[in-house]
């Protein structure tokens, strides 16, 4: 008995077909039967397998990959919501790097310009391989099939790249006119077509279109990602960056401020040696009011003493220069260094590890007169100062006049009849008079040394072309130390922003002002001096440009440098740093923050807002002078 009505009968039809069946290997054409099972089974295998599509890379396909639709493609104003994603092909997998730059075309022959962001891995096919079995097979194999997974790379649009030529379409798109035009870039305003091929940007005019790079100017590095150099088709296959250094595109970014910032070992000075350098070259020119385009001067602070070893060339072979020459970079000793070295005191300079001309020099006590804090090291009161700047100075002036010493200055104090008449007259407290001078004495060992008096050297020591340096590393008094610096940086900042300078060589000049270890004299304190200089710089800062005044700061601790100067700063060029807080003073963008702390020697971060975008940099494997001893 069966309840499955037809299926019955199709199953006993079926029954007597099978016990047909042998019967047919028994006739007279077994032979053809055997051979037409065959081909049966064999057309069967044929129907039933599936068919392989060959996803094998051919030698007309170029490109990474291609723009996906998947998970959105969107591009927004303010880039939040923006959704660019690419699939990655097998064989290019192991290439691609977080901060690559690619181009994905428009129809129209407009590029879109790109940067990598983010690179993940997907599951192909759905399935939980977070089990022990997957675990256990994965372990015990080498194999991976990159076909089980997808590969996609989430991009951040940079730029539109698009060739401006005189006939616009009334679309706005480039017409073809068949005559190409200045390659030129604009806010990404246009979302590109799904399935687009996307490729590494590998021409040196469009990745410095997108990146917004000037095509001269003082060299920096070369382009860079994840610590390696972006290659290009092109000879030279690197992509130099510089700091645009002319008038046609704004004021010259040297004379709108750069900072140096890297830890100990970084490479800080010897990059520092390097852009110094591309500043002295001598055909480095900046036009004056007065029609002429005269050479810069750089006058250098520098607390080690290992500035002046410009003056010599550097050790480095024929092919590493002859590649220098062909990237148009300044190389080679600067023959017009000069060191300038402070007199104080007993102490004395040694230099053998340089060939530059020394030139001494003393700082003298005419210059409290416009610089009455440089007398005011151990800190005085409003009151106190006030009594050194409006009686006590002015008085002594008219006594003795204008180039009188430090030590009559002393013996002016020393009078009583002087004390008692200004207390009786009440211009001066007794107390105050005696909190003066105890605080101004102790200056002997810095005024009037027996050496020229650096105002005598104003024509020698700001001259074009000529890099002065002022080694401080054999002055062993701190406070002599930073009363020198702060003495000659205001010299060269008072005359190159008065109405009426006294020296005209200084107004004259375009000039450079750069100090290694400027957290030591810029920090925020609470000394008169402290303040006084930070405000002539903060000064400087605003006004230099105008003037022709640029400051090159050099630091270990960047977090220490008054925010009234950091902020002035256009250029930051950032080494490794290992400490936060000092990462994060800097200012630059996070995508670049996260790699400071990993970067080797010679690595660094470039964010100049005016210049380009944020971008990382190979500096020079050798110095271009003397470095090291």
């Amino acid at each position: 008995m069966t309840d499955l009505g037809d299926f019955e009968s199709y199953a006993e039809s079926d029954e007597s077909s099978d016990a047909g069946a042998p019967q047919a290997e028994s006739d007279g054409d077994a032979t053809t039967a055997t051979g037409g099972g065959a081909e049966a089974s064999e057309s069967t295998d044929r129907d039933d397998a599936f068919e392989r599509t060959t996803v094998e890379s051919t030698a007309e396909e170029a490109g990474i990959g291609a723009l996906s639709v998947s998970r959105g493609l969107r591009v927004t104003e303010d880039g939040e919501d923006t959704t660019l994603q690419a699939y990655v092909t097998r064989e290019n997998r192991s290439l691609v790097r977080i901060g690559s730059y690619l181009i994905a075309p428009y129809p129209d022959d407009e590029l879109l310009f790109c940067r990598i962001t983010g690179l993940e891995y997907a599951q192909q096919f759905h399935a939980d391989d977070a089990t022990e079995i997957h675990a256990r097979r994965a372990m015990g194999t080498d194999d991976f099939e990159e076909a089980d997974y997808k590969f996609v790379a989430s991009l951040e649009p940079v730029a539109v790249l698009y060739e401006d030529s005189d006939e616009q379409s009334s679309s706005g798109s480039r017409t073809q006119s068949g005559d190409d035009g200045e390659l030129k870039r604009r806010m990404t305003d246009r979302v590109p077509k799904p399935q687009t091929t996307l490729e590494r940007a590998s021409d040196p005019t469009q990745i410095k279109t997108g990146l917004k790079m000037p095509e001269g100017g003082i060299f920096l590095g070369h382009l860079a990602v994840g610590g390696e150099k972006v290659r290009t088709a092109a000879e030279p296959p690197t992509i130099d960056y510089r700091l645009n250094d002319d008038y046609d595109s704004g004021d010259p970014l040297v004379f709108r401020h750069t900072l140096v910032a890297g830890g100990t070992g970084s490479g800080k000075t010897h990059a520092a040696k390097n852009v110094l350098r591309q500043f002295l070259d001598e055909e480095r020119r900046y036009p004056m009011g007065d029609g002429r385009e005269v050479r810069p001067a750089v006058v250098q602070f520098d607390p080690q003493d290992e500035y002046a070893q410009m003056h010599d060339d550097g050790d480095y072979d024929d092919a590493f220069a002859r590649r220098l020459d062909r990237e148009g970079i300044a190389h080679g000793g600067h023959d017009d260094t000069v060191a300038f070295v402070p007199k104080v005191g007993s102490s004395t300079y040694a230099a053998d590890h340089h060939r530059a001309e020394q030139i001494e020099f003393t700082i003298p006590f005419s210059m409290v007169k416009d610089n009455p804090w440089l007398v005011a090291g151990s800190g005085l009161n409003d009151n106190q100062y006030g009594a050194l700047v409006s009686v006590l100075l002015p008085r002594f002036e008219r006594n003795y006049g204008g180039d009188a010493t430090y030590d009559e200055f002393t013996t002016f104090l020393d009078d009583p009849a002087l004390r008692e008449e200004l207390d009786e007259s009440g211009l001066v407290h007794e107390a105050t008079f005696d909190a003066v001078r105890r605080r101004v004495l102790g200056f002997g060992h810095l005024f009037d040394q027996s050496a020229q008096p650096i105002t005598d050297l104003v024509h020698e020591f700001v001259k074009p072309g000529r890099l002065s340096v002022v080694p401080t590393y054999h002055l062993s008094d701190s406070r002599a130390t930073e009363a020198v610096v702060l003495a000659l940086s205001s010299l060269l900042i008072d005359e190159k922003l008065s109405n009426d300078p006294t020296f005209d060589r200084i107004e004259e000049t375009p000039l450079l002002l750069g100090m290694d270890e400027a957290h030591n004299f810029l920090t925020d304190a609470d000394s008169v001096q402290a303040r006084k200089v930070i405000g002539k710089f903060t000064e400087a800062a605003k006004q230099g440009r105008k003037e022709r005044l640029g400051l090159f700061l050099v630091t270990q601790d960047p977090q220490d440098i008054d925010d009234a100067v950091f902020k002035q700063i256009n250029t930051t060029v950032v080494l490794n740093l290992g400490d936060e807080d000092a990462i994060k003073s800097v200012n630059i963008p996070r995508s670049l923050e996260s790699k400071v702390p990993y970067m080797e020697k010679g690595q660094l971060v470039v964010y100049s807002p005016d210049n380009s975008e944020p971008v990382e940099l190979i500096g020079l494997p050798h110095c271009l002078t003397r470095h090291g001893r």
